[in-house]
């Protein structure tokens, strides 16, 4: 859970950005959707490698 304290002169609208911003730090909704499936550890595996192969293609040649 959650807990912002809210200063004396602090409105709602920056308590609320507040809280959104260590809501999504915590990563509370990635987790959640990384849960929804199961995936193998194996797969998952091959995924990162699969991406990290295209990021250094993509953006590893640049400037030569």
């Amino acid at each position: 859970m959650l807990i912002i304290h809210i200063k004396d002169d602090e409105s709602i609208d920056r308590a609320l950005k507040r809280y959104k911003r260590k809501f999504q730090a915590v990563g509370l909704v990635k987790e959640l959707r990384n849960r929804k499936h199961f995936i193998k550890p194996s797969v998952v595996r091959r995924n990162e490698i699969i991406s990290a192969t295209y990021r250094q293609e993509k953006y590893g040649h640049q400037g030569e």
